[in-house]
Protein backbone atom coordinates (compact mmCIF):
# COMPACT_ATOMS: atom_id res chain seq x y z
CA UNK A 1 0.00 0.00 0.00
CA UNK A 2 2.31 2.75 0.76
CA UNK A 3 3.55 5.57 2.45
CA UNK A 4 1.68 8.14 0.25
CA UNK A 5 -1.71 6.72 -0.05
CA UNK A 6 -1.96 6.17 3.79
CA UNK A 7 -0.99 9.61 4.18
CA UNK A 8 -4.21 10.29 1.18
CA UNK A 9 -6.37 8.27 3.02
CA UNK A 10 -5.64 9.99 6.39
CA UNK A 11 -6.25 13.45 4.85
CA UNK A 12 -9.22 12.27 3.20
CA UNK A 13 -10.31 10.56 6.91
CA UNK A 14 -9.67 13.92 8.29
CA UNK A 15 -11.56 15.78 5.59
CA UNK A 16 -15.05 13.60 5.99
CA UNK A 17 -15.06 14.24 9.68
CA UNK A 18 -14.43 17.94 9.50
CA UNK A 19 -11.28 18.07 11.14
CA UNK A 20 -8.32 19.97 10.00
CA UNK A 21 -5.55 19.21 7.73
CA UNK A 22 -3.15 17.82 9.42
CA UNK A 23 -4.66 17.14 13.04
CA UNK A 24 -4.13 13.85 12.97
CA UNK A 25 -0.52 12.17 13.61
CA UNK A 26 0.57 9.50 11.60
CA UNK A 27 2.65 7.05 13.40
CA UNK A 28 4.94 4.68 11.42
CA UNK A 29 5.30 0.97 13.10
CA UNK A 30 8.64 0.08 12.40
CA UNK A 31 8.75 -2.75 14.63
CA UNK A 32 10.55 -5.62 13.02
CA UNK A 33 10.69 -4.04 10.05
CA UNK A 34 13.98 -4.47 7.71
CA UNK A 35 16.15 -1.42 7.83
CA UNK A 36 15.73 -0.88 4.05
CA UNK A 37 12.33 -0.64 4.47
CA UNK A 38 12.10 2.00 7.75
CA UNK A 39 15.30 4.01 5.41
CA UNK A 40 12.67 4.56 2.77
CA UNK A 41 10.29 5.68 4.45
CA UNK A 42 12.65 7.71 6.56
CA UNK A 43 13.62 9.37 3.25
CA UNK A 44 10.37 10.03 1.72
CA UNK A 45 10.08 12.13 4.77
CA UNK A 46 8.12 10.53 7.37
CA UNK A 47 9.18 11.60 10.52
CA UNK A 48 6.97 9.96 13.35
CA UNK A 49 7.73 6.28 14.10
CA UNK A 50 6.56 3.57 16.75
CA UNK A 51 8.56 1.00 18.22
CA UNK A 52 7.29 -2.23 20.46
CA UNK A 53 10.96 -3.26 21.93
CA UNK A 54 12.90 -0.97 23.80
CA UNK A 55 15.99 -2.89 22.92
CA UNK A 56 14.98 -3.44 19.53
CA UNK A 57 14.59 0.80 19.18
CA UNK A 58 18.28 1.35 21.32
CA UNK A 59 19.79 -0.65 18.30
CA UNK A 60 18.81 2.17 15.15
CA UNK A 61 16.90 5.08 16.38
CA UNK A 62 20.00 6.84 18.16
CA UNK A 63 22.01 6.97 14.44
CA UNK A 64 18.88 7.24 12.44
CA UNK A 65 18.07 10.29 14.50
CA UNK A 66 21.34 11.76 13.56
CA UNK A 67 20.94 11.52 10.09
CA UNK A 68 17.73 12.59 9.73
CA UNK A 69 17.04 15.85 12.01
CA UNK A 70 13.15 15.81 13.77
CA UNK A 71 12.52 12.71 13.70
CA UNK A 72 10.45 11.83 17.20
CA UNK A 73 10.29 7.87 18.29
CA UNK A 74 7.89 6.71 20.58
CA UNK A 75 7.16 3.72 22.55
CA UNK A 76 3.71 1.95 21.42
CA UNK A 77 4.61 -1.67 23.59
CA UNK A 78 4.67 -3.07 26.47
CA UNK A 79 7.08 -1.18 29.22
CA UNK A 80 8.49 -3.21 31.65
CA UNK A 81 9.75 -1.19 35.08
CA UNK A 82 12.86 -2.26 34.59
CA UNK A 83 13.23 -0.63 30.98
CA UNK A 84 11.89 2.77 32.38
CA UNK A 85 15.37 4.23 32.54
CA UNK A 86 16.07 3.81 28.99
CA UNK A 87 12.73 4.15 28.01
CA UNK A 88 12.57 7.97 29.01
CA UNK A 89 16.19 8.73 27.24
CA UNK A 90 15.17 6.90 24.23
CA UNK A 91 11.25 7.85 23.71
CA UNK A 92 9.75 11.11 22.96
CA UNK A 93 6.29 9.88 23.90
CA UNK A 94 5.21 6.68 25.74
CA UNK A 95 1.31 5.49 24.35
CA UNK A 96 1.31 2.42 27.01
CA UNK A 97 1.30 4.02 30.86
CA UNK A 98 -0.71 1.07 32.13
CA UNK A 99 0.30 0.25 36.19
CA UNK A 100 1.06 2.46 39.12
CA UNK A 101 4.58 0.52 39.44
CA UNK A 102 5.40 2.06 36.12
CA UNK A 103 4.51 5.21 36.85
CA UNK A 104 6.47 5.85 39.72
CA UNK A 105 9.66 4.53 37.87
CA UNK A 106 8.87 6.88 34.91
CA UNK A 107 8.73 9.53 37.40
CA UNK A 108 11.64 8.83 38.90
CA UNK A 109 13.22 8.81 35.54
CA UNK A 110 11.89 11.91 34.29
CA UNK A 111 13.30 13.89 37.06
CA UNK A 112 16.53 11.97 37.08
CA UNK A 113 17.50 12.83 33.28
CA UNK A 114 15.36 15.65 33.15
CA UNK A 115 13.50 14.73 29.79
CA UNK A 116 9.44 14.85 29.44
CA UNK A 117 8.10 12.42 26.90
CA UNK A 118 4.57 12.80 26.38
CA UNK A 119 2.68 10.07 28.22
CA UNK A 120 -0.38 8.37 27.03
CA UNK A 121 -2.31 6.28 29.75
CA UNK A 122 -3.28 2.50 28.04
CA UNK A 123 -6.88 2.06 28.69
CA UNK A 124 -8.33 -1.60 28.53
CA UNK A 125 -11.49 -0.89 27.38
CA UNK A 126 -12.85 -4.51 26.41
CA UNK A 127 -11.82 -5.26 30.07
CA UNK A 128 -9.58 -8.73 28.61
CA UNK A 129 -7.98 -9.86 31.30
CA UNK A 130 -4.94 -11.15 29.04
CA UNK A 131 -4.19 -7.30 27.80
CA UNK A 132 -2.88 -4.29 29.50
CA UNK A 133 -4.08 -1.13 30.53
CA UNK A 134 -5.67 0.37 33.14
CA UNK A 135 -9.93 -0.42 33.49
CA UNK A 136 -12.39 2.55 32.77
CA UNK A 137 -13.73 2.72 35.97
CA UNK A 138 -10.23 3.10 37.46
CA UNK A 139 -9.03 5.72 35.32
CA UNK A 140 -9.53 8.88 37.43
CA UNK A 141 -7.90 6.74 40.35
CA UNK A 142 -5.06 6.13 38.40
CA UNK A 143 -4.81 9.90 36.88
CA UNK A 144 -4.94 11.26 40.25
CA UNK A 145 -1.90 8.84 41.14
CA UNK A 146 0.08 9.93 38.14
CA UNK A 147 -0.51 13.73 39.20
CA UNK A 148 0.59 13.22 43.01
CA UNK A 149 4.03 11.41 41.08
CA UNK A 150 4.22 14.83 39.11
CA UNK A 151 2.98 12.84 36.07
CA UNK A 152 1.03 14.74 33.37
CA UNK A 153 -0.82 12.62 31.83
CA UNK A 154 -1.53 14.10 27.98
CA UNK A 155 -3.44 11.87 26.19
CA UNK A 156 -5.23 7.52 26.29
CA UNK A 157 -5.05 4.73 23.89
CA UNK A 158 -6.22 1.38 23.36
CA UNK A 159 -5.83 -1.19 20.89
CA UNK A 160 -9.84 -2.74 21.17
CA UNK A 161 -10.16 -6.78 21.19
CA UNK A 162 -9.76 -8.32 17.81
CA UNK A 163 -13.24 -10.19 17.48
CA UNK A 164 -15.37 -6.61 18.07
CA UNK A 165 -16.26 -3.96 16.30
CA UNK A 166 -13.58 -1.36 17.29
CA UNK A 167 -15.83 1.68 17.15
CA UNK A 168 -17.46 1.81 20.60
CA UNK A 169 -13.91 1.04 22.09
CA UNK A 170 -12.89 4.51 20.07
CA UNK A 171 -15.89 6.45 21.32
CA UNK A 172 -15.66 5.01 24.69
CA UNK A 173 -11.64 6.62 24.69
CA UNK A 174 -13.13 9.53 23.35
CA UNK A 175 -15.49 9.92 26.20
CA UNK A 176 -13.40 9.02 29.19
CA UNK A 177 -10.51 11.66 27.69
CA UNK A 178 -13.25 14.14 27.64
CA UNK A 179 -13.97 13.51 31.38
CA UNK A 180 -10.68 13.95 32.64
CA UNK A 181 -9.66 16.78 30.51
CA UNK A 182 -7.09 14.70 27.98
CA UNK A 183 -6.71 16.32 24.58
CA UNK A 184 -4.79 13.29 22.60
CA UNK A 185 -6.30 10.00 21.17
CA UNK A 186 -3.87 7.14 20.38
CA UNK A 187 -5.98 4.94 18.78
CA UNK A 188 -6.67 3.38 15.32
CA UNK A 189 -4.19 0.91 13.39
CA UNK A 190 -3.71 -0.51 10.29
CA UNK A 191 -7.33 -1.82 9.79
CA UNK A 192 -9.05 0.51 11.27
CA UNK A 193 -7.04 3.87 11.31
CA UNK A 194 -10.28 5.58 9.09
CA UNK A 195 -12.51 4.85 11.62
CA UNK A 196 -10.16 5.96 14.07
CA UNK A 197 -10.16 9.42 12.86
CA UNK A 198 -13.63 9.94 12.33
CA UNK A 199 -14.04 8.66 16.61
CA UNK A 200 -11.51 11.77 16.99
CA UNK A 201 -7.92 10.13 16.77
CA UNK A 202 -5.02 12.56 17.29
CA UNK A 203 -2.65 9.49 16.87
CA UNK A 204 -2.71 6.51 14.75
CA UNK A 205 -0.21 3.96 14.55
CA UNK A 206 -0.02 2.20 11.19
CA UNK A 207 2.60 -0.32 9.80
CA UNK A 208 1.86 -3.27 8.06
CA UNK A 209 0.07 -0.70 5.45
CA UNK A 210 3.13 1.36 5.30
CA UNK A 211 5.66 -0.96 5.18
CA UNK A 212 4.67 -4.75 4.17
CA UNK A 213 4.20 -7.69 6.40
CA UNK A 214 6.43 -8.00 9.18
CA UNK A 215 8.68 -11.07 9.20
CA UNK A 216 9.07 -12.67 12.67
CA UNK A 217 11.77 -14.91 11.39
Amino acid sequence: MGLDEIRSRIAAAEQAAGRAAGSVTLIAVSKVQPDDRVQAVLQAGQRVFGENYVQEAQGKWPGWRAAHPGVSVHMIGPLQSNKARAAVALFDAIHTLDRISLARKLAQQIADQSRNPQLFVQVNTGDEPQKAGILADELPGFLAECHALGLAPEGLMCIPPEDQDPVPHFRLLRRLAGENGLPLLSMGMSADFEAAIAEGATHVRVGSAIFGARDYG
